[in-house]
């Protein structure tokens, strides 16, 4: 995973519209972009929820927030409509950008082992280092850390 101080890759998604963009469309602000398993989950939800409640926060600092899972646009789209989500949502369908950001991780459940994105996230000054990572979040309360963190930038 990468670390403080690493440069942000300069990774190609797809938001929920179809639309493809880079991280470095960014560039010359700060950004947030987060990492999590998959749309329309519990802890998914939540987070995007609780992002998307601080959203008028987040712009007020000018610090755009970026969700990336694996999920296809067309399933972004209706997760965004169905919770009323307004940070943005990007699709990994490939999986470069979890590759590259190394979020993609072999994970357990049950004795089972398998391969899935890890939920971390990801703090980007305006010149594209990495100033703070979290990894392996826990949802309660970490778009309220990650805001404080932001506006310290």
């Amino acid at each position: 995973m990468l670390v403080q101080g690493d440069s942000a890759p300069a990774v190609t998604l797809r938001d929920a519209d179809d639309v493809e963009f880079t991280l470095e469309r960014y560039r010359g602000k700060p950004l947030v972009v987060y990492f999590y398993p998959k749309a329309d989950t519990p802890g998914c939800t939540n987070e995007a929820k609780d992002f998307t409640a601080l959203a008028d926060e987040y712009a007020a600092a000018g610090v755009p927030v970026v969700g990336v899972s694996k999920d296809k646009p067309g399933k972004l789209r209706k997760f965004a409509d169905k919770y009323g989500l307004t940070v943005i949502l990007a699709s990994d369908e490939d999986g470069s950008a979890c590759e590259a950001f190394g979020t993609w991780v072999e994970k357990s459940l049950y004795g089972r082992k398998y391969m899935g994105i890890e939920r971390a996230t990801f703090l980007i000054d305006a010149d594209g280092t990495i100033v703070r990572v979290w990894p392996k979040v826990k949802v309660k309360g970490h778009a309220d850390e990650v805001l404080e963190a932001a506006r310290a930038l």
